[in-house]
């Protein structure tokens, strides 16, 4: 890994995330009612193919698996050398709910198939001639599934100049005035927030409807602002049984919040929820917030991206000076404004280039960016920005150009949210591995957490001998938690490995641990291997 990644290595700087709560599924409901409907193994022994290691330290991390209580649960495990021999295997080519480690596939294939400066266009169209500062039409806003209008970082270094973004409006701004700037006064139409790019199929069919409120389920369109969702701040009331201060961010006049909760005496529970009529923008908070709360922020997604981000680009108009005498509306219909498109573009603005999409999904798991590059996959190399055009991309790179068996994995999203994601640890180690010879590889290993630095391994392996040395991507939905990725040796050399826990119900605060003790016990094990 040293000489793979020298030169590319992640900072120590640091550097926190100013955007959403990050994490697998962060907050305190989410990825709950993950079912799991499929029974993926029989009560058989573990199914081991032939280890590398010696029998002594084979049963010296069987002893960590088969010990009480995480012997009630499925673990899948690949371990293998930089020339793919498999070293330990415990079920490796067996199939695993992987939750965020499906990241990794979307995640390498998008930066094995585009270029690290690859980018996407956002462009404005008038539906009819201009004139004198006056658009005699609608004004079009066309999305080709840029994520970039968020706050948040792109690289753990945040001192770093031009790696953060802090204005989720400053997409919409600079193309605001754009067009003041080429003299547009006045739309005499409507602003149409068109996502027509992608498919209109705005949610994923395999995603739990309580989850379909907030920001990690985030619709899925051409066009996107602030992650697609909102930020809901709350605290304690004035006084004792006064409603809860509620507050809403980024507002854009669209979404109606009735406060229904109370402020609890000190030291009572928080209880507080957020609800919506279903696709609507009607919510509602109720519940209760202690007087001595420190509070919190959740995140609600906005059923109609399209709409959701017209709204944000017509309030950035009406700063620029631009009146629209219509109303605003929003369609995923391709065909709808195709000739507009055929004209030059009023405005444009690129997005951030592709190295900037890949090390959100990694480093701190955020769906909506892998469900975003999923589709434009799908939109690049297959016939439609769809999931399923997405899902038969990954799936020919895989087998065509990665060699991995096809019965050895199967996917349905991109970000892992999905219950029905089934990958061995086998095809992930021969993913990583085959990342680690492609041109494109510090474009995939930017993304990654390390141990110790900024995501989503910064409180994992610290004092261990793995210290600073793991690279990997974490996991975790109900019943699941995995981590798949790299581990360096004192004297350089790099081994990848897979691991995957499925079926418990001892929660991540118990099963972390114990993964990153399986795989310093696996680092251990091959360190001693002559």
């Amino acid at each position: 890994m040293r000489k793979l990644i020298r030169g590319w290595r992640l900072s120590r700087a640091g550097g926190r995330e100013a955007g959403k709560a990050v994490g697998e599924f962060a907050g305190r409901r989410t990825a709950r009612r993950i079912l799991f409907a499929l029974a993926l193994f029989t009560a058989l022994p573990p199914y081991r193919l032939t280890a590398q290691i010696s029998k002594s330290e084979t049963k010296r991390i069987d002893s960590l698996l088969d010990a009480p209580p995480f012997n009630r649960h499925f673990w899948g495990i690949a371990l293998v050398d930089d020339k793919g021999k498999l070293l330990y295997g415990r079920n490796a080519d067996r199939l695993f709910v992987p939750a965020s480690n499906t990241k990794l596939v979307v995640s390498a294939v998008g930066s094995a198939r585009l270029a690290p400066d690859w980018t996407v266009t956002t462009s404005v169209y008038g539906s009819g001639p201009m004139s004198s500062g006056t658009l005699d039409g609608d004004l079009i806003l066309y999305g080709r599934g840029s994520p970039f209008s968020g706050i948040r970082c792109y690289a753990t270094d945040s001192t770093l100049p031009g790696v953060c973004d802090s204005d989720p409006f400053a997409p919409y701004r600079a193309l605001a005035e754009s067009l003041s700037a080429r003299g547009l006064k006045v739309v005499n139409g409507d602003l149409i927030g068109d996502g027509s790019w992608f498919d209109g199929e705005l949610i994923h069919p395999g995603w739990e409807s309580y989850d379909l409120s907030w920001w990690y389920a985030a619709p899925v369109s051409g066009l996107g602002f602030n992650d697609n969702s909102v930020d809901l701040a709350w605290e304690p009331g004035r006084a004792q049984y006064a409603p809860a201060s509620i507050s809403m961010t980024p507002e854009v006049g669209d979404v109606t919040l009735e406060n229904r909760t109370q402020t609890g005496a000190s030291g009572s529970d928080d209880t507080i929820d957020f609800f919506r009529i279903p696709g609507s923008m009607t919510l509602w908070a109720q519940g209760n917030v202690a007087a001595d709360s420190k509070g919190g922020t959740e995140y609600f997604a906005m059923p109609d991206p399209n709409l959701f981000t017209a709204r944000a680009f017509r309030r950035m108009l009406n700063e620029a000076g631009i009146s629209i005498l219509g109303t605003t509306r929003s369609t995923t219909d391709s065909v709808k404004y195709s000739g507009a498109r055929t004209a030059p573009p009023l405005a444009e603005l690129k997005s951030r280039p592709l190295r900037d999409w890949v090390f959100p999904i990694l480093n701190t798991s955020q769906n909506w960016y892998a469900e975003m590059l999923l589709k434009e996959l799908g939109k690049q190399f297959g016939k439609a920005g769809s999931w399923s055009e997405g899902i038969e991309v990954e799936r020919r790179f895989l087998i065509d150009s990665v060699g991995v068996d096809s019965t050895q994995f199967s996917l349905s999203d991109g970000s892992g949210l999905s219950s029905v994601n089934f990958v061995s640890p086998l095809t992930f180690t021969k993913l990583l591995l085959f990342m680690r010879s492609h041109p494109n590889f510090p474009t995939f290993v930017a993304g990654l957490p390390q141990a110790g630095n900024t995501g989503s391994l910064k409180r994992r392996f610290v004092a261990t001998p793995l210290e600073g040395k793991v690279w990997a991507k974490t996991g975790s939905i109900s019943g699941v938690n995995t981590l798949s990725g790299y581990f360096e040796l004192n004297n350089g050399k790099t081994f990848t490995f897979s691991v995957q826990a499925n079926h418990h119900v001892l929660g991540g605060r118990t099963m972390l641990p114990e993964i990153d003790t399986v795989v310093v016990a696996l680092a251990k094990a091959v360190s001693k291997k002559k």
